[in-house]
């Protein structure tokens, strides 16, 4: 008798049953990928095409402001309505936001259709988490997680290139439009698999199973109760998830004005709704880094502050300030992008013996030396070259660092109370790569403003940059219980999610 293939076991991530959901999944998540590190790569061009180059860091805010926004509300759309209507909707968005950004006349409607983007963009992620969740056993998880980090790699190795190639050679139009083919195919295939997964009952969608027919009254009332709580908790995180979005934009939009009581009053409104809503949306004591998961929830903040704010702008420094093409300046973000993933695949081998809070330790301060490193390639006298390995050591401390947070938080936090913890870790990491994106484009638009060109503006944020990733390192050390006198290590194996 024939031995069948190991890859199509039947508990194989790619056995027949399993296949279209990983098919499905992975190209999106890849579409979603080559899309950001293109539109990095390509928005210089964009910004000397259309002018309003100090809308450059509203471009990168206002995508990841409607992806906290995204993120929040399909969560409590799948609870309700399943995952197929939240997934349709967020492609479509996707493709909406593509097709604003491709015709756009100005930078403004660019900055209008990356907003759309990202409430598109929010779907996918939450979809892919609960799909995991519902149709694949504990043992294959982290397989799955670790193939969806996988997906940045051929984004990040060819992304980058092409777009700039493209943006070049042919225009920038075609890195939005180009991609919107390839939408249909990867959300047909994730369609269908998804609508094979059956929906799984949360307290208020369905009734107690075998129940008498004695007790169905009361189960009724039990349900129709528990719907109305549902939809109420619902109601209040979307509202909270906008006052957030609000809250950061008028933080940026002060930041960015010319008048001086516009600039102090706006921003200090907005970071004070920021906070209060944000409050509002994690676990206690996160604000005050409470040791153990809230401490989790804020320091991937922290991360995703620190290295945006210096990633969205690498390939300006390289263009604008050095002179490269947008080709050559790609090569900077495809080192980093490897990197990242080289990262994640090391820290997933080795989490089991030197555990995820030691990875954080280790991973800031490697994310700050990246950055570090970019400083004199601001020089003229400095070879340009060294920004490629240099920016790629801070992707490498990415990848040891990012995915531990999420480990943590699914260790450490209540069970009943891991979904609510679980989009607190997303919810700080959307709004700390919109905050470093934003604020770092205010810093380079008043270097602008005030004559002196990107370089100084580009400094500063470099110097920003490794301050945050330098702070969190100092408080990387609150992730550790109190009373734990070592840290608990999770199973190797589910240290592989990871999803920039």
């Amino acid at each position: 008798a024939m031995v069948p293939m190991p890859s199509h076991r039947p508990d194989s991530l790619w056995a027949p049953a399993r296949r279209p959901l990983t098919v499905g999944l992975v190209l999106t998540i890849t579409l979603v990928a080559s899309e950001a590190l293109a539109v990095a790569t390509a928005m210089p061009i964009v910004a000397g095409d259309l002018g309003g180059l100090e809308l450059y860091g509203w471009v990168f805010s206002a995508f990841f402001l409607g992806t906290l926004i995204g993120i929040s509300v399909v969560g409590g759309l799948i609870d309700e309505r399943g995952m197929v209507l939240p997934f349709v909707g967020g492609l479509v968005l996707f493709a909406i936001g593509l097709l604003i950004c491709g015709l756009a006349p100005t930078m403004e409607t660019v900055v209008v259709g990356r907003f759309v983007q990202g409430l598109g963009a929010g779907a996918v992620p939450p979809v892919a988490y609960v799909a995991i969740g519902r149709s694949m056993p504990d043992r294959l998880r982290p397989q799955m997680f670790a193939t969806l980090s996988a997906a940045w790699v051929l984004p990040g190795l060819f992304g980058p290139v092409v777009a700039g190639f493209v943006a070049e050679i042919w225009h920038w139009r075609l890195v939005f439009l180009g991609l919107l083919p390839l939408i249909v195919v990867a959300g047909s295939i994730a369609f269908r698999a998804l609508r094979a997964i059956p929906d799984q009952p949360v307290a208020g969608r369905g009734g107690r199973a075998g129940a008498g027919e004695g007790a169905a009254e009361d189960a009724g009332e039990d349900v129709s109760a528990g719907r109305r709580d549902a939809r109420a908790e619902r109601r209040r995180r979307y509202a909270w998830a906008v006052v957030v979005s609000i809250g950061a934009g008028l933080l940026m939009m002060g930041l960015l004005s010319e008048q001086p009581p516009v600039f102090v009053a706006a921003s200090l409104v907005g970071l004070a709704v920021t906070l209060v809503a944000f409050r509002r949306l994690t676990p206690p004591g996160t604000l005050r880094l409470a040791r153990g998961y809230p401490a989790a929830v804020l320091l991937r903040g922290f991360l995703t502050f620190a290295f945006f704010a210096v990633d969205v702008n690498v390939t300006l420094l390289l263009q604008e300030v050095r002179g490269w093409s947008a080709l050559e300046a790609g090569l900077a973000v495809t080192a980093a992008t490897l990197a990242w993933s080289a990262g994640s695949w090391i820290q997933a081998r080795a989490v089991g013996r030197i555990g995820a809070e030691h990875f954080v330790q280790i991973g800031f301060p490697i994310v700050a030396l990246g950055m570090a490193g970019l400083a004199p390639v601001l020089l003229p006298e400095v070879p340009a070259w060294i920004a490629i390995p240099t920016f790629a050591v801070a992707g490498l401390g990415m990848g040891f660092s990012y995915s531990q947070f999420a480990i943590i938080v699914l260790r450490d936090a209540p069970r009943d109370a891991q979904g609510a913890v679980t989009a607190a870790v997303s919810l700080s990491d959307a709004l700390g790569t919109a905050l470093g994106a934003g604020i770092a484009g205010a810093i380079l638009a008043a270097s602008l403003r005030a004559g002196a060109g990107a370089a100084p503006g580009l400094g500063a944020t470099i110097a920003m940059g490794v301050g945050v990733a330098l702070l969190g390192f100092l408080l990387a050390p609150r992730l550790h219980h109190r009373s734990a006198g070592v840290t608990t290590k999770p199973d190797s194996g589910e240290a592989g999610g990871v999803a920039a």
